[in-house]
């Protein structure tokens, strides 16, 4: 120690190292995969308006639109020139999940938009030891929360209308799967060939994975072959139906032109409040899950 007097030492003043942004380790979210390989039943419009419903009543939402076409993405107003990353650009491994995430324009609802890239997908990654878990690593770091960043609750995975590799990635990435159901004829054939490829994921890829449930969507009151699909369905499958029927309803098919969910469109119109009611819903199912 030096000898000076105290008073005339050198005073080097203390500099404060660089702050790390603070992270926090969270509950990782709820993923709800939205599939039929069905075209034309209503997933990318569910996965929209649910995802905004779930947003309306407190929860935090990230819809991962997997479908080529892109139709959440422009069905919640985000433009193709501002899809700087993409979910392709995750799945390749040339992204975070977190860098591909932009917001929409309703408060708590988040997307992760596709683009046409994701048509070439199996193509290039069809070969890989992990091509079925792209989905699944690229979640994981979203329970890692640094200050600024949303937390998440609920990820909805917007589905392509067939079964195949983008389709695998969601299943095995899910917690449970909810299946949108047209009320036609064939709604029940093309029900069981899922449930198949949901029996064979569960056995080789996710064993945890469950069916949430079933949604029935475009129900026509007037229509006696929409009641006996009900019907049909809530035998078949019991309590996995979900009591909210969704309407066929004109406000919901034109909210999309829009580039709006149909509760921003039009709040009180019946789709509007179908897709409330099935939040609540799928939030008291949760609650009964988590409490078996």
């Amino acid at each position: 120690m030096s000898d000076e007097p105290l008073s005339e030492q050198t005073v080097v003043p203390f500099a404060a190292p660089d702050r790390a942004p603070q992270v926090q380790l969270s509950k990782p979210p709820r993923v709800l995969a939205v599939a039929n390989q069905k075209g034309g039943v209503g997933k990318t419009t569910t996965a929209i308006n649910l995802g905004t419903a779930l947003a309306a009543i407190g929860e935090e939402v990230l819809i991962i639109d997997l479908d080529p076409q892109g139709n959440a993405s422009t069905g919640l107003g985000i433009d193709r020139r501002n899809r700087q990353h993409s979910t392709y650009d995750v799945l390749i491994g040339e992204a975070t999940l977190r860098d591909s995430i932009v917001p929409t324009a309703v408060p708590r609802l988040h997307l992760a938009p596709s683009t046409l890239d994701l048509s070439g997908l199996e193509l290039e990654i069809g070969q890989a030891r992990d091509r079925a878990f792209r989905l699944r690593n690229a979640l994981a770091p979203l329970s890692t929360v640094a200050a600024g960043q949303p937390k998440f609750t609920y990820v909805l995975v917007d589905c392509p209308p067939s079964l195949n590799l983008l389709t695998i990635n969601a299943m095995a990435a899910a917690n449970a799967i909810l299946v949108p159901l047209q009320c036609e004829f064939f709604a029940l054939e093309g029900l069981s060939q899922l449930l198949k490829t949901v029996e064979q994921v569960r056995a080789q890829l996710n064993p945890d994975l469950t069916i949430h449930g079933i949604v029935l969507t475009m129900y026509d009151a007037r229509n006696n072959l929409s009641g006996q699909v009900v019907a049909d369905v809530r035998e078949f499958m019991g309590r996995k139906v979900y009591e909210t029927i969704i309407p066929r309803n004109v406000r919901v098919s034109e909210a999309p032109s829009y580039g709006k969910p149909v509760l921003v469109y039009d709040l009180k119109c019946s789709g509007s409040e179908a897709y409330l009611r099935l939040a609540t819903e799928i939030i008291q199912r949760e609650k009964e899950l988590l409490a078996s």
